[in-house]
């Protein structure tokens, strides 16, 4: 199967123009990872003061741990820092990812966009849905349900198919090797909060954000990326679609400019900081009606939402 089509940044850009856009800073990468986990914190904090707040601060969370997860995709493209060791040990330590099974896949997904190959096509394959279809899926993040089902489940099925006589054991040391991190988390967490009477920090301000708000905007935001977007395109300003995206929707569902998609698919080693400028220039030089894009996420959720009810018999 033949690879997506790509572009040249020459085709588009200057050499002065492109030169600033593809420079990696020492510093700014660092930054972003570190306000995600300042915003965190502040967030724990205020649910801490004032619990009123729990559910707010359960939604930025969440926000955030995706925004740890935008900073860990950009450091899968060796964009975080200049210093490719510096690049992925800040990926891969203090973000919420693991850059070795992940760097592999995704950059598959990048050079088979929207392809036959393409490792995330059944990520858009579906739509449209229906709006049931669309409800049922935002409730099952909601509750927990795809958070189980992408987690935990395959352990438990792991634990209760073993065969007879087989030891248990074996299973549970693999999963805490798997999930060492998540386990390693949740002490710490829990020793330094307990002492003080707050043993539900944990539960409440990471694993329930985990669990809930961040399932339900990662898949909004898949949606907006690649949902109907045409199999074997062979265009290249036409693999992904840009949402532009409010003040609330940056904050909620869209940190860390992860909405600029289809300039990120043109340019994937363009760092995200850069994508606002990498959109204003293509705007000035008339390319960007040519590109995919969408003018909010209600509107893609609207598209991708569009199939008709089943007719009741």
């Amino acid at each position: 199967m033949p690879a997506a089509a790509r572009v040249n940044p020459k085709d588009f850009f200057t050499p002065e123009e492109w030169a600033p856009l593809a420079r990696r800073s020492t510093w700014v990468g660092p930054a972003l990872v570190a306000h995600a986990w300042a915003v965190i914190f502040l967030a724990g904090a205020m649910a801490v003061v004032w619990p009123v707040t729990i559910p707010l601060a359960v939604m930025i969370i969440g926000a955030r741990q995706l925004g740890l997860a935008i900073l860990m995709h950009d450091a899968a493209h060796g964009a975080l820092h200049p210093n490719l060791k510096v690049n992925d040990w800040v990926g891969n330590h203090l973000t919420t990812g693991d850059l070795q099974p992940y760097r592999p896949y995704h950059l598959g997904h990048h050079k088979y966009a929207q392809q036959a190959e393409d490792p995330d096509l059944v990520l858009s394959a579906p739509f449209p849905i229906t709006p049931t279809s669309l409800r049922r899926k935002m409730i099952r993040d909601l509750t927990g349900q795809t958070y189980y089902k992408l987690k935990w489940s395959g352990l438990v099925n792991r634990i209760r198919d073993r065969k007879p006589g087989e030891p248990l054991w074996p299973i549970l040391k693999d999963a805490v090797v798997r999930r060492k991190r998540f386990i390693g988390g949740m002490v710490v967490t829990v020793a330094l909060t307990a002492p003080f009477g707050l043993w539900w920090v944990w539960p409440v301000l990471w694993l329930l954000p985990q669990a809930t708000w961040l399932p339900l905007v990662t898949r909004l935001r898949n949606i907006a990326e690649h949902a109907l977007v045409a199999k074997d395109e062979p265009d290249p300003l036409r693999h992904a679609r840009t949402t532009h995206a409010n003040l609330v929707e940056r904050a909620f569902l869209a940190p860390y400019w992860v909405n600029y998609h289809c300039e990120h698919h043109m340019f994937m080693h363009v760092p995200c900081y850069h994508l606002p400028k990498v959109r204003r220039l293509l705007e000035r030089k008339g390319v960007t009606p040519r590109m995919l894009s969408a003018p909010g996420y209600v509107e893609v959720l609207r598209l991708a939402s569009s199939r008709p009810e089943r007719a009741s018999a």
